[in-house]
């Protein structure tokens, strides 16, 4: 099967993007990478490939070792552009996040979210983890001019990590963690119907990771044809819910 998988230019999240990839392409999917022009070859948040302060705070080894493959992938290189690429010709999409500057290009795309909207009703397999959760809040059905995950259950970046993540890297980095004056899940919860019983936070972590082999600390949220997680710690269960949601 193809999967859609649009990025900024620049800064998107190491893990969210490389543990997808790399469990998609081990199951024998087609992973194919879009940029706003088609040729581009995206780059990572650099900070989470050295660590983010004092070296710390970055991508664990398994993933970026995952994205240092992918960066030697021909797909990788082989971008296309949201503008051109046609969705239908795709059996799934999925919406990776990242929270530094350059995540903007990607988050506010006026043309991808129309491009998002379009798969979005085809009714096919949309994953989204962390700030990709904004990319489907800010795309809007044609029939009723609400966002596609106005009646949908999901979760997203929590508000306390990213005032915990922003609060004790500000000192350094100032508003490297705030993307946005809005915090991710307020603007995520103002999309829905009824955020109450739409949006689920999920267990509280700050440091534990889910992993490969373990996924206890790891938590996501699927309703029908659309998975969604929070942050990298949930990569590997959204991967693989992801592949589950392929294969039915």
């Amino acid at each position: 099967m193809r999967v859609l998988l649009p990025v900024p230019d620049r800064d998107f999240d190491v893990t969210e993007v490389a543990v997808p990839w790399r469990m998609l392409t081990d199951a024998g999917h087609q992973v194919v990478f879009a940029t706003e022009r088609a040729g581009t070859r995206p780059a990572a948040d650099p900070r989470l490939l050295t660590g983010v302060l004092f070296g710390q705070l970055g991508a664990a080894k398994e993933p970026k070792d995952f994205y240092d493959e992918l960066t030697r992938s021909e797909e990788f290189t082989a971008t296309v552009s949201w503008a051109d690429v046609d969705v239908t010709g795709f059996d799934g999409l999925l919406l990776p996040g990242g929270h530094a500057p350059g995540m903007r290009q990607y988050l506010g795309s006026e043309v991808l979210h129309r491009q998002v909207a379009r798969f979005w009703a085809l009714e096919r397999p949309v994953g989204a983890i962390c700030h990709g959760v904004l990319v489907l809040a800010r795309s809007h059905d044609t029939a009723t001019g609400r966002s596609v995950l106005a009646n949908r259950r999901t979760t997203c970046l929590p508000k306390y990590m990213e005032r915990s993540a922003y609060l004790t890297t500000a000192w350094r980095l100032g508003r490297y963690y705030r993307t946005y004056p809005a915090y991710v899940e307020d603007e995520v919860k103002s999309a829905l119907d009824d955020p109450g019983t739409q949006f689920e936070r999920g267990p509280r972590v700050l440091t534990a990771r889910g992993t490969a082999t373990d996924d206890t600390p790891a938590f996501v949220v699927q309703d029908r044809n659309y998975v969604s997680a929070r942050w990298p710690g949930d990569a590997y269960l959204f991967g693989r819910r992801y592949l589950e949601l392929l294969a039915a």
